[in-house]
């Protein structure tokens, strides 16, 4: 075998082991693949497009992760299998998010998930401890800060309370990740309570004006035939919704 034919062979096998590692550690889609997952989450999946989002937020192993008013625990789930065992996920609710929901209890019972830990705690005093998060994921919850209804136990939130305890409650350097369904453009906070919408530029400047620095955008979740004039938990507009996914900084100083 000549010199430059075995060159060409190393060289081959360096190219196609390199791009075989680069997919085999990709742990989102590894995470999507885990076996064990609940089937409502596997039917849940095509529509938010898991592996992307978290991949977008740049999760990591060993990473300490607070999953915002985290429901059915459908995202704590995944993102217990990307940290690993040195990493850490608080799955967070309030009292009412917790009833609503269903499936979380069986998510973390008999310690399936070790390195989840579920609680329950109120806007007014969420409990968390300064610096102590790597990453924050909102995944269509932030709009709900501003819907108001006593009926179902959810009164005036004080918005900014809450985006101060989240800020502070980030490490320096960690990052936010927010997933919401979209609103007109220049509506504001107007159609949360209705349309359970809320507008980007608007949920910009509200993440801004509390210490976290944008970083950057995705397109993933958009769909441009969604006219955001239908409430985004019902049909016809359930699963296809436009959403947009945001991406913020705590400073480091």
């Amino acid at each position: 075998m000549s010199s430059r034919v075995l060159v060409f062979g190393v060289a081959l096998f360096l190219v196609v082991g390199t791009a075989f590692a680069a997919h085999a550690a990709d742990i989102y889609d590894a995470a999507v693949a885990h076996v064990g997952r609940p089937s409502t989450d596997l039917k849940r999946d095509a529509t938010d497009k898991p592996a992307q989002v978290l991949r977008f937020a740049g999760i990591k192993p060993g990473m300490g992760v607070l999953d915002f008013m985290a429901a059915n625990g459908y995202y704590s789930e995944l993102l217990s299998y990307i940290v690993g065992p040195q990493g850490h996920v608080l799955m967070l609710n309030n009292k009412a998010y917790d009833d609503y929901s269903t499936g979380w209890p069986t998510r973390v019972a008999n310690n399936r998930l070790p390195n989840v830990e579920h609680r329950t705690a109120e806007f007014a005093d969420l409990g968390l401890q300064p610096d102590s998060f790597d990453a924050i994921v909102m995944v269509k919850v932030y709009h709900d800060l501003y819907w108001v209804s006593p009926k179902d136990g959810w009164p005036k939130v004080d918005v900014g309370h809450v985006l101060d305890q989240l800020q502070r409650a980030l490490k320096p350097g960690g990052v936010l990740l927010l997933v919401d369904h979209s609103a007109k453009p220049c509506t504001g906070n107007h159609d949360a309570g209705t349309l359970h919408r809320i507008d980007e530029q608007y949920a910009r400047k509200d993440f801004e004006a509390h210490g976290f620095r944008f970083v950057k955008a995705s397109d993933a979740l958009r769909n441009p035939a969604d006219k955001r004039d239908t409430v985004s938990y019902k049909q016809p507009a359930l699963g296809h919704t436009d959403r947009f996914m945001l991406l913020f900084r705590k400073p480091a100083s």
